[in-house]
């Protein structure tokens, strides 16, 4: 079984989900499927194949929380030693040296992942660029719009 590496943030947050999904999902959607059935014939009643497609998801992802639960390699950089290495974890800045425009990235694992929020998965392009990388160091991502070249100017374990 191979460990995952996650944040203590993004550990919190999976188990948060799944406390959810247990506790307020899962019974809201048996409710739903026992409503449905007393409303006579299935093969015909969409509000009962709609509740059960509904109830194979929250039952795939309550699996798949688990599954990263079990494997979750915490990894708290506040506590690794300073060095100027991006990591797992770490947030790198950068310049993209072609719009001269500054980006910030998190990287993280795939469940805390969230381009919204600049957290990017440590396997992702930009993460694999990143990974092992240096301050001052120069960093071409291959994009599926094509190459982009950054200069990391500051790498912060927060």
């Amino acid at each position: 079984m191979e460990k995952e590496p996650i944040t203590s943030q993004g550990l919190e947050k999976i188990k948060k989900e799944l406390e959810e999904l247990k506790k307020i999902k899962r019974p809201k959607i048996v409710e739903a499927i026992a409503e449905a059935r007393a409303h006579g014939d299935l093969k015909e009643n969409a509000e009962y194949h709609a509740a059960k497609e509904e109830q194979a998801k929250i039952e795939g992802r309550i699996l798949e929380i688990s599954d990263v639960i079990a494997r979750a390699n915490v990894i708290d950089v506040t506590k690794l030693e300073k060095k100027d290495t991006a990591i797992f974890g770490s947030t790198v800045f950068l310049v993209d040296l072609e719009v001269n425009k500054k980006k910030i990235y998190k990287i993280v694992g795939k469940d805390e992942a969230d381009i919204k929020k600049n957290y990017i998965y440590f396997r992702s392009p930009i993460g694999k660029a990143l990974i092992g990388k240096h301050k001052k160091d120069l960093v071409t991502v291959i994009t599926p719009s094509g190459e982009k070249k950054f200069e990391i100017t500051e790498i912060k374990y927060i």
